[in-house]
Order: structure tokens, then C-alpha cells, then sequence
């Protein structure tokens, strides 16, 4: 499976592709700028001791990517999504952007759409099946290359596009649960600024999200 990370030269897309690059999968980093995206993938490949990554465009890792992640800030989001739209038509796209205040980075923004990932799907049609996933995750864990104490929260319309995601954070060492439709990723988007609050006042490095009392851990 090639996994396209765009936006992939920043600290979630980055520690996102290198967990997949280490985990035996082919990873392509988007970028706006070639250069930053080769860089980042060399970077990758020294990590993981093999060619596991390629740099690209973000429309031409959008183009060769099986299954499209974004990871590039609210603000940039919907320039980004019209400049890949054809390439994941017919795709899973997983969003991971959550729409915080560039004012106050501890406070979520009000949307037009209700959220970003409903807005994602919004722009890009049915014809893409639209996943919110990985908000929660801290960058600073997926860095350390080390096992996550924290759940993984899935949003989606398509079912199966759901299930598609849980196995790719299954790939990170990582335990994802269905959590519904695309609506429920305004609540999901909402827990990232209640973590950055916890780590403000806890001096924590990355706070998450643990859900329990599931039958059989959780697990399908």
C-alpha cells in the first residue's frame, strides 16, 4: 500500500509517515516545495535503514498514494484539497486537521462547516469517502518511535473507509475505534484543544485519550 502524506514535511505528517515507512509500508511526503519533500523522505529512509519514502508535490503524491492523509494546518486546508481533488477522487482521504484559533492556540474555531473533516468532504463529493483520524495523537509521540498510551478516534460516512483507517493506525501500534458518521469529528476536532489545555496545565508533552469498558479491549 503507498500511503501519501501531504503536508508530510511538518512535525504530524512527518512522525506519521516515518511510523508507517518503519512499519514495512511505502510512504510518499507531500509538500508545496519539492525540495522540503525529497529532504523529508531522505530523512525517513536514514530512520528506517531502508528506500521506504519518496518526496513529491502534494498533488503528485495525491496522484500516487492509495490512500490519501492531510496533515497541513486549517488555514491551508482548502487550497490544499483543490489541488489534490482529482487525485483522490474515488479514494479514502483521512484528515487530520483540526481548525484551532491562530489568536489562541488553546481554543478551537467555530467553522462554517461544523468541522473540518465535514468540510473536507464537503468540497471534494461523495466520490471521496472523507475520514477524520489522528487529531489526538501528539506529534512528540510519533517521534519517539515508541508505543502510544492513547486511543485513536475514527469519523466517517463510509464504513468501510472507517475500517480502512483502523487498520492503518493498527499499523502504528496504535488502537482505533469506530466513532460514527463525519458529524462526530466536531467532537473529536474539540478534544485537541482540551489536550493542549491539559499539557498547559499538567506541563505535559503530549496528553491523549484513553476510551474503556469495552468489551473484549475494544478490539474486532
Amino acid at each position: 500500500m503507498r500511503i501519501a502524506v501531504i503536508g508530510g514535511t511538518g512535525k504530524e505528517g512527518r512522525g506519521l509517515a516515518r511510523g508507517w515507512a518503519q512499519a514495512g509500508e511505502t510512504v510518499i511526503v507531500g509538500s508545496r516545495s519539492l525540495e522540503r519533500a525529497q529532504q523529508a523522505a531522505r530523512e525517513i529512509n536514514a530512520a528506517v535503514g531502508r528506500e521506504a519514502a519518496s518526496g513529491s508535490t502534494n498533488r503528485g503524491a495525491a496522484n500516487a498514494g492509495d490512500i490519501v492523509v492531510l496533515t497541513v494546518p486549517y488555514d491551508a486546508q482548502e487550497t490544499t484539497l483543490w489541488d489534490i481533488r482529482d487525485g483522490v477522487r474515488g479514494k479514502v482521504l483521512v484528515t487530520v486537521t483540526v481548525p484551532i484559533d491562530t489568536g489562541n492556540t488553546r481554543r478551537l474555531r467555530v467553522v462554517p462547516g461544523g468541522s473540518a473533516a465535514e468540510e473536507a468532504q464537503t468540497l471534494l463529493g461523495p466520490e471521496t469517502h472523507v475520514v477524520a483520524a489522528f487529531q489526538n495523537i501528539s506529534h512528540t509521540h510519533l517521534e519517539e518511535a515508541k508505543s502510544i498510551d492513547s486511543d485513536v478516534l475514527v469519523c466517517g460516512d463510509d464504513a468501510e473507509a472507517r475500517l480502512d483507517v483502523v487498520r492503518l493506525a493498527a499499523l502504528l501500534g496504535l488502537r482505533a475505534l469506530d466513532a460514527g458518521p463525519v458529524r462526530n469529528a466536531r467532537v473529536v476536532e474539540g478534544l485537541t484543544v482540551v489536550l493542549l489545555e491539559i499539557n498547559r496545565r499538567y506541563k505535559s508533552r503530549g496528553a491523549g485519550i484513553r476510551v474503556t469498558w469495552l468489551p473484549d479491549g475494544g478490539n474486532e
